[in-house]
């Protein structure tokens, strides 16, 4: 697991504003331990628990990234660490209360995710639906299914006249899915991926039940909306799935998706400014490495720009006059990436084996890297919005 600052930060480095959250032990300047907002300027970390003592306060300032820029111009933010020493303190292995160390870059905001996003994806969702959870029944289905509807999806627009004659032809011939309704239909599919405060960040284990035989990461760019809905940042996310699980039924959604470790994100969020501005982010490439004990490795790309709806549609759709978020969200924006490479058993596809580094990197976002463990196995989660709460006002910052 390379922890190294090299390896972790964007191609352009601290160029940008990276925020990040890092738990910072007691000392002479902190009476207690404990979480707070950061930003990184060159090697150094900076607290920015003075300007908010949270990141979901620190996005809801009034041009963040300026602010930032003026506090870290003018010396007012204190130095909590060194980057490369915090970075290797994060490690799964390593993480010491007594130590500053990094977590994922967000607190108090929603953790939702939009599915179904990408062709290829969405007829990976297909697939498992059919084989109800089977893994031995996925090759056979998936060579009819891209036969059949492949080429069809790929150049559609969700919503379409042309989308909502596909479904017609499709329910003729008996084809039709509830994840081609969200897939191609004009309501995206926004789902809860986890609980505020629950999500790890990197260097940390990420969990899969012990009781899944057929799972992969999800690899995804996830959007930073504050409360008023607008996208102030990104970072990169793991949205961790049983495909076991939710191919014996959609209902079991939260069963596959919202489990101790889940949900990885970071490593850290990178705001928008002069130097990542939304066109850059648009045409972000994502790379994807698991790599196994035994050997085993899967490498792929994808380009976020072959995103079915528009980044804005999908904050849109969470984000609304009907729906509100005053704490802010994360919004995951699904992926494309659905490995179907035999790890063992032939037809049988991928699946995770313990131990499985899995490394999720873009030039724009730098890397995101986490230990696969079960989630029985990795330390329950237990500090909450209560526990934070109580530290902040412990530590005067409320």
């Amino acid at each position: 697991m390379d922890l190294s600052a090299r390896f972790i930060l964007p191609d352009d480095e601290t160029r940008g504003l990276l925020i990040g959250r890092a738990w910072l032990p007691a000392g002479p300047a902190q009476t207690a331990s404990g979480p707070s907002p950061v930003v990184l300027y060159g090697d150094a970390v900076h607290d920015l628990s003075g300007m908010a003592a949270t990141t979901s306060a620190l996005f809801d300032l009034n041009d963040p990234a300026k602010q930032i820029r003026a506090a870290l111009e003018a010396g007012g933010l204190p130095v909590v660490g060194d980057l490369n020493v915090m970075l290797a303190e994060s490690a799964w292995n390593k993480r010491d209360a007594g130590k500053a160390h990094f977590l994922a870059p967000c607190d108090l905001q929603a953790l939702r995710a939009s599915g179904v996003t990408f062709v290829d994806s969405m007829v990976e969702r297909v697939i498992e639906e059919q084989a109800k959870g089977d893994p031995a029944q996925a090759e056979a289905i998936r060579d009819s299914l891209t036969a059949e509807v492949g080429a069809k999806l790929a150049d559609l627009k969700p919503g379409s006249p042309e989308a909502a004659r596909l479904k017609e032809s499709l329910i003729e011939r008996g084809l039709w899915s509830q994840y081609l309704e969200v897939g191609i239909g004009p309501d995206a599919e926004i789902f809860t991926k986890s609980q505020p405060m629950s999500a790890v960040g990197c260097g940390a284990e990420i969990g899969i039940l012990a009781s899944s035989v057929w799972n992969n990461p999800e690899p995804e760019v996830a959007l930073v909306v504050n409360s008023r809905g607008a996208i102030v940042g990104a970072t990169l996310g793991n949205d961790v799935n049983l495909r076991d699980v939710e191919g014996r039924s959609a209902l079991l959604l939260g069963r596959a998706k919202d489990n101790n470790a889940s949900c990885a994100l970071g490593p850290f969020i990178r705001l928008l400014d002069e130097s990542f501005d939304m066109e850059r982010l648009r045409n972000t490439v994502i790379e994807v490495e698991i790599a196994g004990d035994d050997g085993f490795r899967i490498a792929d790309t994808y380009p976020l720009s072959a995103i079915s709806r528009s980044l804005e549609d999908l904050v849109g759709q969470a984000h609304n006059a009907e729906h509100q978020y005053p704490d802010g969200l994360m919004l995951f924006l699904g992926t494309m990436f659905a490995p179907i490479q035999d790890r063992e058993v032939p037809g049988e596809g991928f699946t995770h084996k313990l131990g499985d580094t899995v490394t999720i990197r873009s030039k724009e976002l730098g890397a995101l890297i986490n230990r696969v463990n079960h989630c029985d196995k990795i330390a329950p989660w237990t500090f909450g919005s209560t526990a934070l709460m109580k530290n902040l006002a412990q530590r005067g910052l409320l």
